[in-house]
Order: C-alpha cells, then structure tokens, then sequence
C-alpha cells in the first residue's frame, strides 16, 4: 500500500535527515513542494471534480431549457387558434382573401364595381427655371393641412415640389415635376386611396411680392357623383376639380364598391376588412366588373403544418432528454452517465410531459387521444406521424380534432402551461441554476481557503527546513571541532600531542 513517503522528494527528505544533514544540494523546493501537495491534493481533486460536474450539469440543463422552449413555443402556436384556421380561394382574379380568428365556413357571391383608388392632379404648364413669387401654399389633404413657405430660394417649379414633400414627409401627398412639350408640370397625388382624400391647394402671395405665376397653383377638390365620360350619368362619389383652376385630375380618388352575397359595401382602401366577419378582402384591378365566388374554407395544410411542428418539437425534447440521461458501459470509467442520469428534475419534467401526451383529452363520456387523429406513440417515447389518417382527421373529423386542441384544455395547452412551469423565471429550472450556480461559488471559496493554507503550508515547511539545516550545519561545525581536540580516525588529536 502506498503512503506519501513513496513521493521521490520525501523520500529525499526523509533520508537526508536520516544521513543528519540536508546538504546545499538538496531540493528543498521540491521536498516542500511534495510536502504541501501530498496535505491538499486530494481536497483540490475533488473540488475540481465538484466545478467541473457543475459546469456539465448547467450546460445540460441549458439544452434541455432551450428543447423546452422551442416545444412551448410550437405547442402555443397550435394552441392560437391554429385548429380554427380557415383560407380564402377566389374562383377569379383580382380577389383574394385573408381569415382571422373569427372566420367560418361559407361561400360568398362577389361583384366588383370600382376598386379604391388615390387622386392624381397636375397642375397648368409653367416654365421649370421662373421664379413664381413669394408666399404660402396651404394643401389640404383629407381635411389635414400642410403648409408651406414659398421664397426665393425656393420658389421655382421644382423648388415648390421639394419643398411639399419636405413639409409632407410622405404623408398626406407627395409632388413632383413632370416635363411635357408644353412645359412643366407639377403633379400632386394623395398617398392615401378614397373619396376623402382630395387635394385642395391655397396660395397666399406675402407682402409686397410679385405675383409671377403662384397664384395658378390654387386649386379646390369637391366630391361628385356625375360620370366625367357622360356627364348623363351617375357614378359613384369620387374626387373632382374645376377645370378652371388650370388644374387637370388624371386620376379621380374613390371608394372601392362591391357588393357581397347581394349587399353593398364601400371602402376607402382596398383591404375591406370586417365586410365578412372574420375576413379581409383584398381587391385588384382586375376583379373590377367581375362577379366571382369566395369560398371560405378550413386550412387543411396549416393545420396539418401546426400539428407537425408540434410533435418535432416534442421529439427533439425527447432526443435531447434522453440524450442527457443515457448509459454508455462502454465508455471510460466517470463518464458513463449522462449528466442528467437519475436527476430528480429531469424525472420529473419527462414524467409529467408523458403523462400529458399520453392521456387524451375528456370528450363527452370518453376521451380523444393523439392516437385518434393519427399521431401514435413510439416505444423510444417519441411520436410518429401517420399523414393520411392526420389528413382523414383533418378534413372529416374536425370537430374531434378541435376539442383535442382546444384552447383551454387541449393538449397543446396543457403542454404549453406546464412547461411555462419548468421555463419561466424562477421557475424550476431556473431555481435549479440558481442552486448550482451558489454551489459553484462555494467551490470557489472553498479552493480559495485551500489555496491560503497551502500558502501557510509551504512558508512554515520553508521555516522548519531552514531552522533544520541552520540546526545541522552548527552541529557539523561541532563535530569537526571535537575531532580535531580528542582525535579521531586520521588525527591524533590536539589534547593527546601534549
């Protein structure tokens, strides 16, 4: 059995004071060295072994929180009205459709008669370079007012344009220059689409200033209902201008109108939202004069897409749990366990996700269970898909699907609300870093502590060998001097020649 005298430099210690002397060559270094590892070696094993575990088991615990995540985050999606999706198909173009949470099933007769569109005014020719005068040009826009000071620094065509859309900041209106053959033009448009969005411009010249052409930009819009092609005929409202003023509308601002399952709707964009509960039409170009059918219906692929996501979450929890808590026999000794082997927090999070995946959901005198929908439970306690029968499920099953995943008591739910549990601040796993992370710090301490006393350690060795050799080379010094008075081996002696 071995001892700390088997150490080399103890051994030389241990004989050096056995020979009764520790000559200059001895390695008094290396003998302290020997001395105050063989007295905290062992302690600092251990507390390295004891941070270098924390270290494992923190990173363990930080895959296992993000796979929890990732799963919370995929069981919340499927549990956000994922089962009550539902998807808007047009039989034409020019129409689409977008469904929120309160949409149903149903088929809608739609006929478009005028899309939403931005007024667009240009004004009379002007020469580009001219200055027009000084003053203030008031735009107002949709019943908001923008106001815009005119001097010589700006005001020439080009210069009014920059400096509108300086004051706008595009909103309201934007201007810019067009060049034609018979000069320059400004043209103005709304950025904002519908009847209540027309242009009106006032021109105010300041004191004492030369009216060089400004005045022709005044400019007023009023709403019409008279056809501009016919004028005969009625239309619906839309922008207009005097032609008087100088001013030519090249686009008319306007509502859109159609009319859905025999009913009149307007709107001043071109996303009608709520005309459908729980739908958003978006209208184009080429839907106007067309009479199209928009049937809404349940969004068989998100749904299969919510539900897939939802068990490859699940399964890379699974991977990544079992992962953390295998045995590997084969491995070198110390590292065979998982860092999580047999942890009491990893049992049971894994318990109680089981038993949630595992148990179904109540429906009337019975249960709906994942199996029932197609999604089956493995041996390894991953889950497996079988596609056709989740798309049999989906489309003649729904209401069985639903209540699997409702809101409130569904799987996804519970899921969802148990892992906030483990996940949340301060929540279990959290609780358990925070355990680790003190643990860590008192290993910390404790090597500090350790560090100290080897420190005293070695200055009192360094003492004692000190004082021992001091001690020796007296003793040597001694013994030389009673040999040459009594005599020795080689000598007769100072006392015996007398």
């Amino acid at each position: 059995m071995s001892s700390i005298y088997d150490t080399p430099g103890l051994q030389s210690a241990v004989q050096s004071i056995i020979s009764g002397s520790t000559s200059s060559g001895t390695d008094v270094a290396a003998i302290v060295n020997a001395l105050v590892t063989s007295k905290v070696a062992g302690q600092g094993s251990i507390l390295a072994s004891k941070q270098a575990l924390a270290k494992t088991q923190t990173s363990a615990i930080g895959a296992l929180k993000g796979a929890l995540s990732a799963l919370q985050d995929a069981a919340r999606a499927l549990n956000s009205g994922a089962m009550s999706s539902y998807v808007g198909k047009a039989d034409g173009k020019g129409l689409a459709a977008t469904t929120g949470k309160d949409a149903v099933a149903g088929s809608y007769s739609v006929t478009v008669d005028a899309i939403a569109t931005a007024q667009s005014i240009s004004s009379g020719a002007f020469d580009a370079k001219a200055p027009l005068g000084e003053g203030t040009l008031k735009l107002t826009v949709g019943g908001k007012d923008i106001t815009v000071a005119i001097d010589s620094t700006n005001n020439t065509l080009a210069g009014i344009a920059t400096a509108i859309n300086k004051a706008a900041g595009g909103t309201g209106v934007t201007a810019t220059i067009v060049n034609g053959t018979d000069g320059a033009h400004l043209v103005l448009r709304s950025t904002e689409t519908g009847v209540e969005k027309g242009i009106s411009v006032a021109v105010t010249l300041a004191n004492g200033s030369t009216d060089a052409g400004l005045s022709r930009l005044n400019v007023a819009s009023s709403v019409s209902t008279v056809d501009p092609r016919d004028p005969g005929k009625t239309v619906s409202p839309h922008t207009a201008i005097d032609p008087a003023s100088g001013w030519t509308q090249s686009v008319a601002g306007q509502d859109a109108s159609l009319v859905i399952a025999g009913m009149r709707v307007t709107s001043a964009s071109n996303k009608v939202e709520n005309a459908i509960n729980g739908v958003t039409l978006s209208l184009g170009a080429e839907a106007v004069g067309t009479t199209q059918t928009l049937s809404i219906e349940r969004d068989i692929a998100a749904q299969k897409a919510s539900i897939t996501a939802f068990v490859d979450a699940y399964n890379k929890y699974i991977g990544t749990a079992a992962a953390l808590t295998a045995f590997d026999p084969a491995a070198a000794a110390g590292s065979q366990a998982g860092p999580l082997l047999g942890d009491s927090m990893m049992n049971t999070i894994r318990g109680d996700l089981a038993s949630l995946i595992s148990k179904g959901v109540a429906s009337g005198t019975g249960t709906v269970s994942l199996g029932a929908i197609g999604v089956s439970l493995q041996a390894d306690g991953k889950l497996a898909i079988d596609d056709a029968a989740l798309t049999s499920a989906l489309t003649n099953s729904p209401d069985k699907v639903a209540t699997l995943f409702n809101e409130s008591t569904g799987v996804a739910a519970m899921v969802a609300g148990r892992v906030e549990t483990f996940v949340k601040s301060n929540g279990v796993i959290d609780s358990r870093l925070q355990s680790i992370s003190a643990e860590v710090k008192n290993y910390t301490e404790q090597q500090k502590r350790l560090a100290s006393y080897a420190e005293t350690l070695t200055n009192q060795y360094n003492a004692q060998f000190t004082a021992l050799n001091n001690l020796m080379a007296q003793m040597n010094n001694n013994a030389r001097y009673l040999t040459q008075l009594f005599g020795g081996d080689h000598s007769s002696g100072t006392l015996n020649a007398r």
